[in-house]
């Protein structure tokens, strides 16, 4: 199964967040799953279009997601899926 990780910076919106394994294939059933394990995770990294939002990035095996409209990027069981919230700032 992935291994989904997160940036510490989520910790703030979702204090029991940690590492965790998900049976999935592609991003958007991760995104579904998490949604149970984490209620309201889905709208802090999706838009209300379920796009990804543009200060959210994911990575699956080191490499950007390209499908930030419809989450179709393909996980294998041995992936490691990291979820990185954006930072800005002066």
């Amino acid at each position: 199964m992935p291994k989904v990780k997160f940036t510490h910076a989520l910790k703030r919106f979702f204090p029991t967040i940690e590492e965790l394994e998900i049976d999935a294939n592609n991003i958007s059933d991760i995104m579904a799953q998490l949604e149970t394990h984490y209620p309201g995770i889905a709208a802090y990294i999706l838009d209300d279009q379920g796009t990804l939002r543009e200060h959210v990035n994911i990575f699956v095996d080191g490499d950007l997601i390209y499908d930030r409209a419809n989450l179709s990027d393909k996980t294998k069981p041995e992936s490691e899926v990291y979820i990185m919230q954006a930072l800005s700032g002066g």
